[in-house]
């Protein structure tokens, strides 16, 4: 089985091969391929963060010889004068089945929020924040406001576990 991950952020490579590994074994080939999500670089809302995870997972399923095409994507939702990060999963095998999921709504502190109202991604908005530098490349948002009891791999192996669901368990989802 070959698996592709639409995207060269490695932490998002490596939440794929971990959780691939793990359901599949050792028989999964992971592969990355850099695709565009076609929404954007700072996507707000999770019906657009969504639709870039399945924009990113359909492009990667595209990879000649995959059989299936991963998609994570992170985003920000308002809730009231709150904002939160948002990740998003698809998952697309090549006979069309397709899971999604999402989650990891982490409330983002007052200063962060007012930069990416601003406009500004949340990579960028963290790093002047904190002094630190790249940190969607490494323990993103998440890792930072937790003090490291989770980070970004862990939060996207969760949404990536849960988007399986329907291509482990199908016979809980026919709808017909």
């Amino acid at each position: 089985m070959k698996a592709v991950v639409g995207s060269a952020n490695p932490v998002k490579i490596a939440a794929a091969r971990s959780v691939l590994r793990r359901v599949y074994g050792r028989a999964v080939r992971i592969e990355a391929c850099p695709v565009d999500s076609g929404i954007g670089e700072q996507p707000w809302g999770d019906e657009l963060t969504l639709q870039g995870a399945l924009n990113r997972a359909r492009a990667a399923l595209q990879t000649p010889g995959a059989s299936l095409g991963v998609g994570l994507e992170g985003g920000l939702v308002k809730v009231g004068r709150r904002v939160f990060t948002s990740a998003w999963c698809a998952v697309v095998s090549e006979d069309g089945v397709t899971g999604v999921a999402g989650g990891a709504n982490l409330l983002l502190p007052a200063a962060v929020a007012e930069t990416v109202r601003g406009g500004a991604e949340l990579g960028p908005a963290m790093d002047a924040f904190t002094g630190l530098s790249n940190t969607k490349h490494q323990e993103g948002a998440i890792g930072i406001l937790t003090a490291g009891h989770l980070n970004r791999q862990a939060a996207y192996e969760h949404v990536l576990t849960l988007a399986l669901a329907r291509l482990l368990t199908p016979a809980y989802y026919d709808e017909g």
